[in-house]
């Protein structure tokens, strides 16, 4: 699997099985972000959230593949199953816009936390993401969580690999705070990679994984 990060809480996976390949796109941008126009193709998109004042997600602009006509949306909370690849939106409170999501594509089990804006998970969340092999989760504060919260969730879920996204990047318009409050909470190890290309036998055993792609 690999795993590309685009800017804010999107992200491009490419998974391969039996030589077909899959590509999953999570929360497409509108340009008034500032991050620019991609020119990307999704055989499946995931939206932690339909609408949001400052992003509004734009699925439309993402065309299908070769292999899919028009990509498969994933917006509200469940279970899906598409391309040997599984999903499962966490049920949301009647005041929450924001959806958690665990995906296992190639047998690694993923957290995206979209823009989780709440400091703390239910017991019923923190069951469902517990131990995740990857997390994605926001630290660059309002409209997300800040980095000291995301610190705190990030130790009580315990995954092996922590990437950070939802954060301040060159041209970007909204005003988030950078990183480096996230790292420092983290204990200053990090990698910093253009994609990351895992399979499930490379996961750490032990130490996390603290890994920043460039966007």
């Amino acid at each position: 699997m690999q795993i590309q990060w685009l800017g804010n809480s999107c992200f491009k996976f490419l998974t391969k099985n039996n030589s077909h390949e899959t590509v999953i796109i999570t929360d497409p941008p509108s340009a008034q972000c500032g991050l620019g126009k991609n020119r990307l193709a999704a055989d499946i998109i995931v939206l932690s959230q339909e609408k949001h004042e400052l992003l509004d997600n734009n699925p439309g602009a993402i065309k299908g593949t070769e292999q899919t006509a028009q990509p498969f949306i994933i917006k509200s909370p469940g279970e899906y199953e598409l391309r040997n690849c599984f999903f499962y939106g966490l049920p949301r409170t009647a005041t929450q816009k924001n959806t958690v999501f665990v995906f296992s594509i190639e047998d690694i089990k993923i957290g995206f936390l979209g823009l989780l804006n709440k400091k703390e998970l239910s017991a019923e969340e923190l069951e469902s993401i517990e131990g995740v092999d990857i997390l994605l989760i926001p630290v660059g504060g309002q409209p997300a969580i800040s980095s000291a919260d995301a610190a705190t969730l990030a130790n009580q879920i315990e995954p092996r690999i922590i990437i950070p996204m939802f954060y301040k990047i060159p041209g970007l318009t909204l005003n988030l705070d950078n990183p480096d409050k996230f790292i420092k909470e983290m204990g200053n190890h990090k990698e910093e990679l253009d994609k990351l290309k895992i399979v499930r036998k490379d996961l750490p055993q032990e130490d996390t994984r603290l890994i920043l792609l460039k966007p």
